[in-house]
């Protein structure tokens, strides 16, 4: 899981790649439900790279993307959005999987 350190490094992995963005925050509960299952989730899917994004630090893009409940999960390829698991309910793992499997086609 890539933890980018600035803005500028989260845009370029926005513009290139095909990766998943999770959105998280340390005071999240389902958050924390989640983190330990998604090495599994990542291995699973080698063809993306997985950036955590923290939602407290990187308030103005959660705004832009309309992340209002987290986690949340949007995979974009070099700039364009393929899916988003975007609500405020806790994620299973399973619904994970099935979500990056229907983006994947």
């Amino acid at each position: 899981m890539i933890i980018p350190k600035n803005i500028e490094e989260l845009a370029n992995y926005v513009k290139k790649g095909k990766n998943v963005f999770f959105f998280t925050a340390d005071w999240c509960g389902d958050c924390s439900f989640i983190k330990p299952q998604m090495p599994e989730t990542e291995a699973a899917f080698p063809q993306f790279q997985f950036i955590q994004v923290d939602r407290d630090d990187y308030l103005d893009v959660a705004a832009e993307w309309n992340i209002f409940g987290i986690p949340s999960f949007v995979v974009t390829n070099d700039g364009e959005e393929l899916g988003r698991l975007v609500n405020k309910n806790r994620k299973t793992k399973e619904e994970i999987v099935d979500f990056l499997e229907k983006v994947e086609g």
